[in-house]
């Protein structure tokens, strides 16, 4: 079991302890719920239950990711598919310059990947048909036109949008840097 497995699990268990609810009795709450999707699924909880956003979410994806059939191969084929298959350059150019920052894990969601050291420092994937985001979770920075910054309470603090891999410049990666050494 990997590093994000093991927090997932610990999370898990957390979320057990605090509530006195097993998963089985969530996955029945959620299945009477009749929701189906992730971010109504995240709103009942919160809502309902009073459950933190970081909770709420990792229940949430745990129940929908066991309703799923399993798939192998490369989540990134799924991720950058169909109009959005020619993103997947950009995708390679960013995470080969990240990866000489040092180790890191990625954690596929179902629409990016989640790029972790002992926390999340960033998430990479398609926003439209042309454009890459790139979520960064780093605190401190000055936004601008370019580096948005997001509401707070979100899964991250600042997006930023490329377009192609010639926009992974140094301000890009000087802000990836931040988001990285934060995180470890």
């Amino acid at each position: 079991m990997n590093t994000v497995e093991k927090a997932q699990a610990t999370q898990l268990a957390n979320i057990e302890k605090r509530t006195g609810k097993t998963l089985d009795q969530f996955r029945t709450i959620i299945k009477q719920s009749g929701l189906t999707k992730h971010r109504e699924i995240l709103a009942m909880l919160k809502r309902d239950l009073g459950m933190g956003h970081g909770d709420a979410n990792a229940l949430a994806l745990q129940v929908l990711k066991s309703a799923e059939p399993k798939t192998e191969g490369d989540p990134l084929d799924e991720i950058y598919s169909g109009a959005k298959a020619e993103l997947r350059p950009i995708h390679d150019a960013l995470t080969k310059q990240i990866a000489k920052l040092g180790k890191y894990e990625e954690a596929p969601k179902k629409t990016y990947i989640s790029l972790r050291r002992k926390k999340q420092f960033a998430m990479i994937g398609p926003a439209t048909k042309t454009q890459v985001e790139v979520g960064l979770n780093m605190k401190g920075v000055t936004a601008s036109e370019r580096l948005v910054a997001l509401p707070a309470g979100g899964m991250c603090q600042y997006k930023v949008r490329v377009s192609s891999a010639n926009e992974i410049d140094k301000e890009l990666l000087a802000w990836i840097k931040i988001a990285y050494d934060s995180a470890g």
